[in-house]
This record gives C-alpha cells, structure tokens and sequence, in this order.
C-alpha cells in the first residue's frame, strides 16, 4: 500500500475487506479450538465444579487473547506486506 495519506483503489479496498474478513474467521476459529480443547473435558468428563470452573475460565480467558494475538498478527503482516508469494509468478529480483 503505497497511498499513505491519498485516496485508495478499489482494489487495495477489497484487499483490506478481505483481510479483516480472514483475520476475525481465522482468529474465531483459534479461539473455538482453544476453548474447546481447554474447556471441553471438564464437560466431557463431568468434572466438580471447582475444577470446572477453573477450565472454562482459563479456556475463556485463553480464547480471548488468542483471538486479538490472531487479529493483530495478520493484520500486521498485510500492513507490512509479508504476503506470501502466488504460485506461477515470478518475483522482480529472480
């Protein structure tokens, strides 16, 4: 993105778009998993309630930061431009 401070295409718009669309379904996505790795055998195997209590906390407070750790870190990486390459072109210094 080369228009800091200008109007921006429609293209680097729909990129952006794009972007935050992957970004939240990816990091909703860690974060289900998490939660569910972390909190489900307290249900699973219908611990005490202390000891479940204590899993569904720490899962829910896990699942939280993994979701903005994900968000942050992608958007990040689009900003810097760290996209991987396509596959069939060629990069400008090969």
């Amino acid at each position: 993105m080369d228009s800091y401070g200008g109007r921006r295409t429609q293209g680097e718009r729909d990129a952006i778009t794009v972007e935050i669309g992957y970004a939240l379904c990816s990091a909703a996505f860690a974060a289900a998993v998490l939660f569910g790795a972390l909190a489900g055998p307290a249900y699973l195997f219908g611990l005490p309630g202390g000891v479940r209590d204590v899993l569904v906390g720490s899962g829910a407070v896990s699942a939280v930061v993994v979701f903005f750790v994900r968000v942050v870190s992608v958007l990040v990486r689009f900003a810097r431009g760290d996209q991987p390459a396509r596959l069939g072109r060629t990069h400008p210094e090969s």
